[in-house]
């Protein structure tokens, strides 16, 4: 079989190198896509499932306890609590980092019981950081908000 690109021969081993050009596009679904145009205007939104009863974020269009779409939207308070932290000295280029940042699961009020996001913490220092800890949203500027979860700037101690 005649393969595109250049063959090179190392040692036993035959290498084919290809540069492909790929277009393609992204979705995030009906679900994510409302979530994060409503990030756009600085609200949260979970879905619920009026069968057993759970309110879930992120939102999803079918409940994966009850193998059902769910069933209405619901608009989420912008304050929650800590599930679980990590304290990070490394940035996501491998570089240390003179302050550490603490990303944090944020179980969102209004949500169910362990329902919640990956964010960041601010305006904490590590070692005040506490499960269980209560937190709220602090917003990007309406005119800076792009629709992304970075509307969000981070999560603050109550």
């Amino acid at each position: 079989m005649e393969l595109p690109g250049t063959e090179y021969k190392q040692d036993s081993a035959i290498l084919h190198s290809y540069n492909a050009y790929i277009k393609y596009a992204w979705s995030h679904g009906p679900a994510l896509s409302r979530f994060f145009e409503e990030l756009k205007n600085g609200k949260i939104m979970g879905r619920r499932c009026n069968k057993c009863k759970r309110v879930v974020i992120p939102p999803r269009m079918y409940c994966e306890e009850c193998f059902r779409p769910t069933d209405e939207w619901v608009e989420l308070k912008d304050t929650g609590t800590v599930l679980t932290f990590s304290i990070c000295y490394v940035g996501t280029d491998a570089s240390r980092l003179k302050e550490p940042q603490i990303p944090a699961v944020i179980e969102i009020d209004g949500a169910s019981k362990n329902m919640g996001i990956l964010h960041v913490l601010g305006e904490v220092k590590p070692e005040e950081v506490k499960i269980g800890m209560k937190v709220k949203a602090v917003w990007e500027e309406p005119s800076k908000r792009r629709g992304a979860i970075t509307d969000i700037r981070y999560f603050k101690p109550l």
